[in-house]
């Protein structure tokens, strides 16, 4: 027994662990907040019509939410959590650029297009993803020696998730509204873009 105490204390804290959190938190911070401005987007610079930017808007949280089973095989049959992660990220970080390019009105690329593009990769990005993350940081942990710390890191792991969640739908709707660019009182383009920037910094 004591000899199993002293195992549990010589067990370091898998550093691992900290990076899983800090992606988590960046991951969510570009998810949440290209969506807090997402509807207003589609009806205003895409001129949709509120009817079809609530159903673009609802079609694409749909996804988000059916893509994590495809996300699952693909790690379970195919690649592993690791390479699962890595890959598809690169997948959601084309979503978040395409979405921030179709925001600049100087480039001259086709907005709608490129938008619902990104949408689609987003949401295979967002989902793939989702069942990956919080299992690859639990197998960080040797058990059941470090139950303790498996316990802690995963109210840490939710922490972040809503903390990303909570900070970016504060902040991306006030850069939207408060900075002015491309010769609009708005800048879609930056609060777009700082989302993107957050998740590629969470693949790096």
């Amino acid at each position: 027994m004591a000899e199993a105490e002293s195992q549990k204390k010589k067990l370091p804290y898998p550093r691992a662990v900290f990076f899983i959190i800090g992606n988590e938190f960046c991951e969510r911070f570009s998810y949440y907040g290209m969506k807090s401005i997402l509807s207003l987007y589609l009806k205003r610079k895409l001129h949709y019509s509120a009817d079809k930017a609530t159903v673009i808007y609802h079609t694409f949280s749909m996804f988000c939410y059916f893509t994590p089973i495809f996300g699952a095989m693909i790690a379970d049959m195919f690649l592993g959590k690791f390479r699962t992660i890595v890959y598809i990220s690169l997948i959601y970080v084309l979503g978040h650029l395409l979405k921030t390019l179709a925001a600049v009105p100087t480039l001259g690329v086709p907005p709608v297009e490129f938008s619902l593009l990104g949408l689609a990769l987003i949401a295979v990005g967002t989902g793939g993803i989702k069942p990956c993350v919080s299992a690859f940081g639990g197998d960080q942990f040797k058990l059941p020696e470090q139950e303790r710390q498996l316990q802690t890191f995963f109210s840490i792991f939710y922490f972040s998730i809503n903390a990303g969640s909570l900070i970016s739908t504060i902040l991306t709707p006030a850069i939207r509204e408060d900075v002015e660019c491309f010769g609009d009182d708005t800048c879609y383009s930056l609060a777009f873009g700082i989302p993107a920037i957050l998740m590629f910094v969470a693949t790096v």
